[in-house]
C-alpha cells in the first residue's frame, strides 16, 4: 500500500515544474518525486482500498530518470516504482519509463514533452552535463532532487537559467559577481551583489522536506597514531619515500603526507575494537592503498567482506557479521543499508558534501535502528586536523590554502 508521510505529502503539494526537491539523505525524495509525477504531471490519483493500492492517470507523459550509475545498476528506482505499479508500465497507460545515468544525459537532449527527474545534484559548473541539462529543460517538465543543492551561488546558475531567470551564465556573473582585482590570470569571485534577489529566486525554486527523525546519531572521533618522524621528513625534505623521488607539487605533498598518516597500524587496531561491539561495519576509505590494508586485515582475521569502488561492485554480504569497504567517490550516494547501524570512516574526505552523503547511507526512513554510530579515525597530524576543522565548519578542505597557511 502506498503511504506517504506528512512531510512527503506537503512536498508533493508544494512542488512545481523546475523546482529542487531538497531533503536530507533518507527523507524519501524518490517516493515523493514519483507521487508528484503521478498526481501533478499525469493528473492522476493515489488511493488505497482494502490494503490494495489504486492508481489512475488522466494524461500519459513519458518519464525519464537521470540518476547515478550505481542507482541505475542496482535498480533502486525500479523498486520504488513498483509501489506505484509504474514498473513495468501498464500497457493501458501508454507511457514509457527510461532510467539512465548522468554519464548518458546527452542521449536525451532531443526528447520533448516528457517529464524528467534529475536525481542527485550534478548540474554544477558549465560542463557537458550542464549544457545537456539546460537543453532538456527547454522542451520538458522537470524537477531536481538533492540533499545538498548548493554551497555557493554559482552552484545555482544552471537551475536559474533553466527556470528562465537569466539568459546564460555570463548574464548572471555580470549582474551579481564582484571579482578580486588582483587575480587576473585566474579570476576569483570576492563577493556577490543583489543577494536579496538571489535569495528570493532560490526560495522560489527550493521545496524543503522537513521531518523529525526517529534516529539519533552517535558521533565518535577515535584518536589514532601516525609516524611523526616520517611525516616531518616528508614536509622538511619534500621527498616521496614511496617512489624515491622529490615531491613535485602541493597535491603530491598532501597525498604522501596522508599516506604516511593513514597507513598507521593503529587504525586497524581501532577497527578491531569497534568490531567487537558492532559485527556489521560499513567502512569508507579514499585511496587504493587503504583498501589493500583493509583487505589484508579482513584476510588475517578471516572476516567476510565485500567491496564497492570504481572496479568492483559487490552487494553487502548476507551473513551475521561482515565488513563492507566503500570508496567515497564511488559509493557516497545513491544506495542505502538498513541492516547495520554503524559506519567507520577509515580516513577523512576533503568534501563536506560527500562526507554528509556517506553518513546518510544508514540514516533511512525505514531503518529499524534508533541509535546510529559513526566512528571517525583521526590522528593529531596537521593534515588530519586541518581536514577535520574544514568539515566541522561545513567547508571543503583546500590543499593550497592549507599549505600556504602552514608556510606563511
Amino acid at each position: 500500500m502506498i503511504k506517504l508521510q506528512q512531510h512527503q505529502r506537503e512536498a508533493v503539494n508544494k512542488l512545481e515544474n523546475g523546482n529542487i526537491l531538497c531533503g536530507g539523505v533518507g527523507t524519501g525524495k524518490s517516493l515523493t518525486a514519483l507521487a508528484y509525477y503521478i498526481t501533478k504531471v499525469c493528473d492522476g490519483r493515489l488511493s488505497s482500498a482494502d490494503q490494495t493500492p489504486y492508481i489512475s492517470i488522466n494524461k500519459s507523459v513519458d518519464l525519464y530518470i537521470i540518476t547515478t550509475a550505481r542507482k541505475r545498476d542496482t535498480l533502486d528506482w525500479e523498486e520504488e516504482m513498483t509501489k506505484f505499479t509504474l514498473f513495468p508500465p501498464r500497457p493501458e497507460w501508454n507511457l514509457n519509463v527510461t532510467i539512465d545515468s548522468w554519464n548518458n544525459i546527452a542521449k536525451y537532449i532531443d526528447v520533448k514533452d516528457a517529464f524528467f527527474i534529475f536525481d542527485e545534484q550534478r548540474v554544477v559548473g558549465k560542463g557537458a552535463w550542464v549544457k545537456s541539462f539546460i537543453k532538456i529543460t527547454k522542451s520538458n517538465q522537470w524537477i531536481l532532487l538533492s540533499a545538498t543543492p548548493g554551497d555557493d551561488w554559482q552552484d545555482y546558475i544552471p537551475v536559474f537559467i533553466a527556470n528562465g531567470f537569466y539568459r546564460n551564465r555570463t548574464e548572471f556573473l555580470q549582474r551579481h559577481a564582484v571579482y578580486n582585482q588582483y587575480c587576473t590570470k585566474f579570476p576569483k569571485i570576492d563577493r556577490y551583489v543583489e543577494t536579496r534577489r538571489l535569495e528570493r529566486l532560490r526560495s522560489q525554486i527550493l521545496v524543503l522536506m522537513h521531518y523529525d527523525k526517529k534516529t539519533h546519531p552517535n558521533t565518535n572521533y577515535i584518536s589514532v597514531n601516525y609516524d611523526r618522524q616520517g611525516f616531518k621528513t616528508v614536509w622538511k625534505e619534500r621527498w616521496n619515500p614511496y617512489e624515491e623521488k622529490p615531491i613535485k607539487n602541493i597535491s603530491e605533498l598532501c597525498y604522501v603526507s596522508r599516506r604516511i598518516v593513514n597507513s598507521d597500524p593503529s587504525r586497524i587496531e581501532a577497527i578491531l575494537k569497534i568490531f567487537t561491539n558492532h559485527k556489521k561495519l560499513i567502512i569508507f576509505y579514499n585511496f587504493d592503498y587503504e583498501l589493500e590494508i583493509l583487505r589484508a586485515f579482513a584476510a588475517e582475521y578471516g572476516l567476510t567482506y565485500a567491496e564497492w569502488n570504481g572496479h568492483i561492485h559487490e552487494t553487502i554480504p548476507a551473513t551475521d557479521s561482515w565488513l563492507y569497504f566503500v570508496q567515497y567517490a564511488a559509493g557516497a550516494e545513491g544506495w542505502n543499508c538498513i541492516t547495520t547501524d554503524t559506519i567507520i570512516f577509515y580516513s577523512l574526505n576533503y568534501s563536506y558534501k560527500i562526507s554528509a552523503q556517506a553518513a546518510g547511507r544508514i540514516d533511512r526512513l525505514n531503518t529499524p535502528f534508533t541509535n546510529l554510530y559513526y566512528y571517525y579515525l583521526v590522528s593529531s597530524s596537521p593534515i588530519d586536523l586541518g581536514i577535520r576543522k574544514a568539515l566541522k565548519e561545513k567547508k571543503n578542505f583546500n590543499e593550497r590554502a592549507f599549505i600556504s597557511k602552514k608556510f606563511s
